[in-house]
């Protein structure tokens, strides 16, 4: 047998040291070449207590969604509506991209007396009505949103934007076309539609906003959904917006590049660096009449983004223009920054789908369990940001070892 290596060795004599010490633990050894010291840090993370859970927040998951529509025959159905939904939210923050996983969620975790079949949470999902599923998945998570108001005029950012959900064997006409509203702050969804097939997220978004109130709420969308109709809706609803104004709306934007930008004054102006990349920015206002330019708006933002990678040192400049109902006295220069950067910002759990839950690549394709699996992820994802959980990968690897905390997370048990 060959001879160990060096490092190995005292990688070894530091382990039975460490193990012969009373009350030593994995975050003494300290060892530069090995990975005990990650291993230390995994073992630290599992010792981390459960959350504490408040007794009136029990269940509450399981009640929401029992309001949902069963469509399964009554005759040999063993579980409640409400509780197999709720058991495949506890799976999904452990990285549940498949039912056969949340069945064996549901084995290790002991929510139920009798573990479901695979089958049986995919049958119910087939056959689940997707808006009362996207209803019940979002007032649940809107109760513990995290955005804070500290006076009662604070306006909330509600971001609107769109993502196609592509399945197996989907291609761009047939994919499930979500459309959601999250929160800025939070990134919580609180309300979600489907687009109709053949057509597009505009006429999907007033159902949208219907299931919730406008008033002190700002509306902030992409240019796709900077339509007259849609700004009218808002304001007859008692909520502001911000849309941005792309090349598609041309007079819009022509009458936009031709405001005396140059004379105004540079109120607002940020640096940022991320992502191997710096980014600076900078937003003019210009007010104008309301009525003429887009119903009701009665103040115009540029904004100059000048973004250098710092690996190649290149440089790209880009302006963007937006109009918004929000008077001086409502919002200045600052807030109105704020609204058009968390609007990107809640774009990020899309990404999130994508690479951490694989959304795109999953297997689930029988009737809408594809769709159902797409809005349970949502509330998850929000209530791991809610909790402190920055990296959502890492945290689903908590929550994989440790079932009793994404019971716990979710304050709910079935």
């Amino acid at each position: 047998m060959d001879r160990l290596p060096e490092w190995k060795q005292e990688t070894r004599r530091q382990m039975i040291r460490a193990s012969e010490t009373e009350g030593s633990s994995w975050s003494r050894v300290r060892a530069s070449s090995s990975l005990i010291n990650v291993f230390a840090r995994r073992c630290e993370d599992g010792d981390e207590p459960c959350p504490s859970v408040e007794p009136r927040e029990l269940a509450s998951l399981a009640g929401v969604l029992a309001v949902v529509p069963d469509s399964r025959r009554v005759r040999g159905r063993r579980y409640r509506t409400g509780v197999l939904p709720a058991l495949c939210l506890t799976a999904v923050p452990g990285g549940a991209r498949s039912l056969a996983r949340i069945a064996r969620h549901a084995a290790g975790a002991g929510h139920v007396r009798a573990t479901p079949n695979a089958s049986t949470p995919g049958r119910l999902l087939a056959r689940i009505d997707g808006d009362a599923l996207d209803d019940a998945a979002g007032i649940w998570p809107a109760r513990h949103a995290a955005d804070p108001v500290e006076e009662e005029e604070a306006l909330i950012g509600l971001a609107v934007d769109g993502k196609a959900v592509r399945g197996p064997r989907a291609d761009s006409t047939t994919a499930v076309h979500l459309l959601a509203a999250a929160l800025h702050g939070s990134q919580t969804v609180i309300a979600q539609r489907q687009a109709a097939a053949k057509s597009n997220e505009i006429p999907a978004l007033a159902p949208l906003l219907s299931r919730f109130g406008l008033r002190g709420v700002v509306v902030t969308a992409d240019a796709t959904h900077t339509q007259r109709k849609t700004a009218k809706k808002i304001v007859a609803a008692g909520g502001d917006y911000v849309p941005v104004v792309k090349g598609s709306q041309r007079k819009p934007r022509r009458q936009l590049r031709r405001l005396p930008w140059r004379q105004m004054p540079l109120p607002d102006r940020t640096r940022e660096h991320r992502h191997r990349r710096r980014e600076a920015r900078r937003l003019k206002v210009c007010t104008v009449e309301a009525g003429p330019l887009f119903p009701h708006a009665v103040q115009t933002i540029e904004i100059r983004r000048r973004r250098t990678n710092a690996k190649t040192g290149e440089v790209r400049t880009k302006t963007v223009y937006a109009v918004t109902s929000l008077t001086p006295g409502q919002a200045d220069p600052a807030r109105l920054a704020e609204l058009v950067q968390g609007h990107r910002s809640a774009e990020a759990p899309h990404h999130v789908k994508d690479v951490t839950y694989a959304e795109d690549a999953s297997k689930i394709r029988t009737g809408s369990a594809h769709r159902a699996m797409a809005t349970l992820r949502s509330p998850a994802i929000a209530l791991m940001r809610q909790a402190g959980r920055t990296n959502i990968a890492t945290a689903a690897d908590h929550y994989r070892s440790r079932p009793d905390h994404a019971t716990a997370l979710l304050k709910t048990t079935c």
